[in-house]
This record gives C-alpha cells, sequence and structure tokens, in this order.
C-alpha cells in the first residue's frame, strides 16, 4: 500500500454525518474496511453494525460469529438479524438484497444514517447491469453516495474507491474478513461481470471501471435535472389522493415526460419498480381506455387502473368475502377480512349491536335530507368510489336489515343524527391507510402506546 492510501481512505469519511451510524457488515472485505475506518475514527455520534443472516450458505452461522468477534474487539455494538429469503421470479440476487434492506430498513432508528460499503468497481457493475437492462438516465446513475432510506439516510463513503484500495488497506492493517464462495459463482450476474466482463475491459482500457463510474456520477446530474421537471409535472397531474393522476393532464405531457412521471409516481407510492414493459402497458391499456371501461395492468401484487378520468396505483387487496358478516357493539374497533378496521370513534358504543357484511346487491339507503331511498350503487357512484373500493366496502345494518352505513362513505338519515347527536364518527380504516390514521384493531392493545 502506497503511503498516502490510508490518509485518502479516512478522507473518505469527510461527509460523514453527526448523526448516529449503523455500518451494514456482512463480515466480507469492503464491509470490514469500512467498519474499522468508522470504528477507528470520529465515533461521537454514536456507532453500530448490523449483519444480515440470509441462511443461504452452511456457514452462515459461522458468518455470524465471525462478525460478533470482530465487532466486540472494536468495541462495536453488534445486532445480527435472520431474515427468510422468498424465491420469486427476479432470481435469488434480487430476493436476498430485497431481504436484506428491508432488514436494514426495519432496524434503522429515525434520524440514524446506514453506512456501506460500495465501491467504484461495484459502480461500475451496477452502471452495466443496468445498461444491459435498458434503464434511463435514473437507473443509470446508479449508486449515490446520499439517498433518503426508512427512517433515516444511507451513505456510500468508498464510492471513489475501488477494491484494490480497500484489499492493500485491509492487508496493511491484517484485517479479517470472509470470504464467501459464492461471489466466484458466474451464475449471478454481477458475479459474471466481475469475474469475466469487466477483466477483460481493463485488457484494452485499463481504466474501464473508472469511465463507467465517471458516466454513472454524470447520469446522476442529468437526472437530477429532469427530476425537477417531474415534480412540477406530478404536481400539475396530481388528485387529492396521491393513489390517483388525472388522465387527461397526463395525455397532454411529452410522452418521454410522462414515462418518467409514472415511474416516479410507482416509486412515490413504495410500490414495485414497474417492469420493463410496463410503461408501454399503461400506455396501450390502461391511460387511453374508454372513459366507461374498467381497465386494469398488474404486476407484483401491484395494480394500475383506469376509472373515469382516473388513473390509480396501489397494492392489489382482496375483496371482502360476499359470504363474511360480524355482529358488532362498536366497543372497540372490528377486524375485516384483508386487513381493513372499522371504529366507532368518540362513542361508547352503539345502542344495539349491527350487522356489518360484504354488499350483496340491490341494497338502498335513505340519505339525510332525502324523502325516498336510493340505490346504494348510484349512491356510490355518485359519490366517485371506484369499483374495486366498493368491493371491499363494509356495510352496517340494523337488526331490521335496513342499511345504516357503508363504510365511512355514506350513512343513512337515521345513523347520521345518531353520529351527530353525540359527536361520534364512523371510520374505515383501509389497509395501508391512503393518508388515514391508523387505529388499533386489537381490542387489548394500550392506548397511546
Amino acid at each position: 500500500m502506497s503511503a498516502p492510501l490510508a490518509p485518502a481512505l479516512f478522507t473518505a469519511l469527510h461527509d460523514r454525518p453527526a448523526a448516529p451510524l449503523c455500518v451494514g457488515y456482512s463480515g466480507g472485505l469492503d464491509s470490514t474496511v469500512l467498519l474499522h475506518l468508522l470504528g477507528t475514527s470520529d465515533r461521537s455520534g454514536g456507532l453500530r453494525a448490523i449483519h444480515v443472516h440470509h441462511g443461504l450458505h452452511p456457514d452462515a452461522d459461522r458468518w455470524s460469529a465471525h462478525c460478533e468477534r470482530i465487532c466486540a474487539a472494536l468495541e462495536v455494538p453488534l445486532a445480527v438479524v435472520r431474515v427468510n429469503v422468498l424465491r420469486d421470479g427476479d432470481g435469488p440476487e434480487a430476493a436476498a438484497r430485497a431481504a436484506r434492506f428491508a432488514a436494514f430498513a426495519a432496524a434503522l432508528a429515525p434520524g440514524e444514517v446506514l453506512a456501506l460499503a460500495h465501491h467504484r468497481d461495484d459502480q461500475a457493475e451496477t452502471f452495466l447491469l443496468r445498461a444491459l437492462r435498458a434503464s434511463g438516465p435514473d437507473g443509470l446513475a446508479a449508486m449515490r453516495r446520499w439517498r433518503a432510506f426508512a427512517t433515516g439516510r444511507l451513505w456510500r463513503p468508498l464510492l471513489d474507491f475501488d477494491r484494490d484500495a480497500l484489499l492493500a488497506y485491509a492487508r496493511t492493517r491484517g484485517l479479517e474478513w470472509i470470504d464467501d464462495p459464492s461471489n466466484a459463482d458466474h451464475a449471478f450476474d454481477r458475479n459474471f461481470l466481475r469475474q469475466c466482463v469487466l477483466p477483460l475491459l481493463r485488457e484494452r482500457w485499463p481504466h474501464a471501471a473508472d469511465a463507467l463510474a465517471r458516466s454513472a456520477a454524470l447520469c446522476g446530474q442529468a437526472n437530477d435535472l429532469l427530476a425537477d421537471g417531474d415534480a412540477v409535472a406530478i404536481a400539475d397531474v396530481a388528485t387529492a389522493d396521491p393513489h390517483c393522476l388525472s388522465r387527461a393532464k397526463l395525455r397532454m405531457l411529452p410522452e418521454a415526460r410522462r414515462a418518467r412521471v409514472l415511474r416516479r409516481w410507482i416509486a412515490d407510492l413504495d410500490l414495485p419498480p414497474l417492469p420493463a414493459n410496463g410503461i408501454e402497458r399503461i400506455e396501450g391499456e390502461i391511460l387511453h381506455a374508454r372513459p366507461d371501461a374498467e381497465p386494469v395492468f398488474r404486476w407484483q401484487r401491484a395494480a394500475v387502473r383506469a376509472w373515469r378520468d382516473l388513473l390509480h396505483a396501489d397494492v392489489e387487496r382482496p375483496a371482502l368475502p360476499g359470504d363474511w358478516f360480524a355482529d358488532w357493539d362498536g366497543r372497540a374497533p372490528l377486524s375485516l377480512p384483508g386487513g381493513d378496521c372499522l371504529a366507532l370513534e368518540r362513542a361508547d358504543g352503539f345502542d344495539a349491536t349491527v350487522h356489518v357484511h360484504a354488499r350483496q346487491g340491490g341494497e338502498r339507503m335513505a340519505l339525510p335530507g332525502r324523502t325516498h331511498s336510493h340505490a346504494l350503487k348510484h349512491v356510490l357512484q355518485d359519490l366517485g368510489v371506484p369499483p374495486w373500493e366498493r368491493e371491499r366496502l363494509p356495510l352496517l345494518s340494523d337488526a331490521g336489515g335496513d342499511v345504516l352505513a357503508a363504510g365511512d362513505l355514506a350513512h343513512s338519515a337515521a345513523f347520521d343524527s345518531w353520529l351527530r347527536a353525540r359527536g361520534a364518527r364512523l371510520v374505515w380504516h383501509r389497509d395501508g391507510g391512503h393518508g388515514r390514521q391508523a387505529v388499533s384493531c386489537d381490542p387489548t392493545a394500550a392506548d397511546g402506546n
């Protein structure tokens, strides 16, 4: 290792935040170097580590024990988190990464910074992988040094250094690390690039990794400029519900801008990224559909739908089973199938038990201020309730079978008067919230906790 290397690596920490740090520590070379750098520098803001035990390798327990020993020597608190890697259509690499980042997100405290040891060679590999997947500037920007993450931020201080620099640092200081044998398996895309493609590129262009990383940085700058325009466009096509956009206003945007707006909208809703043909499917099947059509595009348990002028995106949620019902006294929140919940607020309960059930069709409701009843179907249409929400809608009926309420969307005249007299309200909490305040559906849960 050349003399200036260690000081140069320590300068990577120049933008170290004052907030507490949590190092993602696998036990491999890269995270070992980062842990050592942070563990032997200023620790006034607080430092801990997290090791994700994927359970995919026979030596996974031994690796966890290694991490515990190294952290103990550095006097860095370590949390070992075991995860179940769900194999799906995205492949084992993506599944393991998803499980790992979910564990990081769950473990991160509010305001805490997750420090990861990605370096310049990782950046070059990510750029190539995303280019091969036909990514645009946002994808080709690859990994950012800083970004928001969970309830805190994510920091990658080593992006300006290659693996050889980290290896030299580790050897000079006698550091110990784990060599995961799966890193040599060419069946994984990233390993194939690392072991086969990038060495060949370096034979012809010795600074290939530097150039690819620099291209990623330039794409990041371009994407930042485009993102400013995306924010303006999203504000223009938005509605009061963040899950809905105006189809008419979307159609007025240039096609390229519209594609970016749709991707950002999906990302802002924390839905799975659209597949490669997602924009094409939305454009061809959803955005330009007739106003009376109800098309839907589904992927990874999420869906984009059209209804009237609205484009709606959310996770798929099950309809309320047609044969489901429950008797409810209103004293405690009522859990519904699929994760929804009904709550009677600011009242001790109903005067008599009500019947909660799914729509059967043909129901009618006598609305406040009206002299006769109306078909519930027409009431919901007039309120602008989309069909997929109607499928989940719980109805409240009295002992005589008269409909008192359709969720918290419509009340009968009698039920409305009862609520007003007590200053009470009925709330239908959808699973996932839609911006609504969550309520515990566990009657044993303590208030205020």
